[in-house]
């Protein structure tokens, strides 16, 4: 009686099985089969196919009663007598998906029909010469007993897989600790990334962290699967996310195929991740996620002017005939700070911007409006006064920071930590998104240099000019007429040249200040100088070269940092 079992199904759309069935060189390896000296003549290249059952059969036909995966015992008695015949038996069970045919000698043939031999090569079928007399049952148990020991260890590895991802789930545990949980159990390295392909959160599993990360925005834009989970370029990747809203990738290096348990892993990971970050969520103030509603009501039209303005008064926060200001209060980025860290630390800012306001006796929606900054839309009566409010916010915030970071050991931002810019007093709730677009623009120009206590557009001057016609075409065109032949020799030289012009002209054109500036020998900063005015065929004595050069580093820096304010 043929016996067979069902090829495991997988949730996500992949040929490969769910349990790690023995291939066929593994079972040629089994002592039961050794003993009969099997001897590949054909479908060498095909030892690596999964052995699903193994199945003792005298039928000819057989094909028809067989699944796909099954390794055939026999010993010929059967077998076509014609080429014709042979080469019919040997098609229909690899268009069945049979794993093999093992033949056994003596009984039928001394040695197996080159035809045969031929068709089994031609469909890349493996066909094994068994020389010697073996106990078919002893292999079919040998077999067998395989594929169970693997399905009992898929069992108690899932096992572990929900154990260890339950825990995560209700410790609360951060992303961080998932990766790392979920590297560990697979042995391999493990990325979580945001949707603009930016790493989170990762785990090396012992490889080289730099070799891993190296162009990684660029490598995981290539790595493009159908569905949510799936395989390419050596990452399973699947979405992250929960209520509809993905927000990220969580993706399992894999040197040969993903597995059953591989998906398992980075499904169950997921999942883990997914809670955690609306658990994170929850852990901010109800005041702070309204305010925050408001703000990106505000801030993408999502809310009419009248609806925010009557939900802002519900608040405590009148808006309507009043002076509003907006604020952006921007954190400045650490070298080495996972993006998950930036947010825990703008979620932290922002509680400390909203008791600063309470002390400056303000009133205003205080919230965070991107991924790197908290926004405060001031509302003021006719007697207040703007220039005035503004002092005493920044004030406030100066000493709350201060106190923090005096008493606060884990990464408290510090005074010089951000940069706060404010946009022109309107007295619309209509007009309150040009007074926010307008602080961001601001705060954009003045974030290398967060020396005052705020920053209002006079103050950032020529540069602030230049961020407002970043999109100017006109603009763009000037910076690539400028400064286009040297950014083309630095994409292809590893001396690069655009720094050595920037610490030239920021040192006021003093050579030995600006080479002590770039770490570099008078000598060889001098050669660079030289191969400047070269290759854009200037003469850097020149104070009207210079000075175009300099407007055109601005424009290029105008150019090249993202704007916050479109986010």
């Amino acid at each position: 009686m043929l016996r067979s079992v069902a090829m495991p199904q997988r949730a996500t759309a992949t040929p490969l099985p769910t349990v790690p069935f023995p291939t066929v060189a593994e079972v040629l390896d089994l002592e039961a089969v050794r003993v009969g000296h099997p001897r590949v003549v054909a479908g060498a290249d095909s030892l690596d196919r999964p052995v699903r059952w193994t199945h003792v059969s005298e039928v000819r036909d057989v094909a028809r009663l067989l699944r796909g995966g099954e390794l055939l015992l026999l010993t010929g008695l059967v077998l076509p007598d014609d080429e014709a015949g042979l080469r019919e038996y040997v098609g229909a069970l690899a268009d069945v998906g049979a794993a093999g045919v093992c033949v056994e000698l003596g009984r039928r043939f001394q040695k197996l029909p080159r035809a045969m031999i031929r068709a089994a090569e031609e469909r890349h079928l493996p066909l094994i010469e068994l020389q010697q007399e073996i106990r078919f049952v002893a292999v079919s148990e040998a077999v067998h007993a395989r594929i169970v020991d693997s399905q009992l260890a898929e069992l108690r590895a899932s096992e572990e897989l929900h154990q260890t991802f339950t825990e995560l789930s209700v410790e609360g545990a951060a992303p961080a600790e998932v990766v790392r949980q979920a590297a560990r159990i697979a042995g391999r390295p493990v990325i979580l990334e945001n949707l603009a392909h930016q790493v989170l959160a990762y785990d090396s599993a012992g490889t080289d962290a730099a070799t891993l990360l190296e162009g990684w925005e660029a490598r995981s834009r290539a790595i493009t699967v159908s569905g949510r989970t799936g395989e390419s370029l050596g990452w399973l990747a699947t979405t992250v996310g929960a209520r509809g809203h993905d927000w990220g990738r969580l993706l399992l290096s894999c040197d040969v195929p993903s597995t059953g348990r591989d998906v398992m892993l980075v499904e169950r990971g997921a999942a883990t991740l997914a809670l955690s970050r609306l658990v994170e969520r929850d852990r901010e103030t109800l005041e702070r996620q309204t305010h925050r509603t408001l703000l990106a009501g505000l801030l993408t039209h999502s809310l009419p002017a009248a609806e925010t303005g009557m939900r802002a008064k519900a608040l405590g926060v009148p808006l309507e005939g009043r002076t509003l200001s907006a604020v952006v209060l921007r954190l400045s980025s650490r070298p080495g700070e996972a993006a998950l860290e930036t947010q825990a630390r703008l979620r932290d800012f922002a509680e400390t911007v909203a008791a600063s306001v309470r002390d400056a006796k303000l009133i205003a929606l205080v919230g965070s409006i991107d991924d790197v900054s908290v926004g405060v839309l001031a509302t003021l009566s006719g007697r207040e006064n703007v220039a005035r409010a503004m002092e005493s916010l920044a004030s406030s915030l100066t000493r709350r920071l201060a106190s923090s970071r005096a008493t606060t050991a884990v990464n408290p931002v510090g005074t010089s930590d951000y940069v706060m810019a404010v946009g022109s007093a309107v007295t619309s709730v209509r007009d309150a998104r040009r007074s926010f677009l307008e602080a961001a623009q601001v705060a954009d120009a003045a974030a290398h240099q967060p020396t005052m206590p705020y920053y209002q557009l006079a103050d950032v001057r020529l540069r602030g000019l230049l961020h407002l016609l970043r999109d100017d075409e006109r603009l763009q065109t000037y910076v690539e007429r400028e400064l286009g032949p040297l950014l083309a020799y630095d994409d292809t030289h590893s001396a690069k040249l655009i720094p050595i012009l920037t610490a030239y002209l920021l040192a006021g054109r003093n050579k030995s200040a600006a080479a002590d500036d770039a770490h570099l020998s008078r000598p060889s900063f001098y050669d660079r100088l030289h191969r400047i005015e070269t290759t854009l065929d200037v003469d850097l004595t020149d104070v009207e070269s210079c000075v175009s050069l300099h407007v055109a580093l601005m424009g290029l820096e105008a150019l090249r940092r993202p704007s916050q304010a479109t986010r």
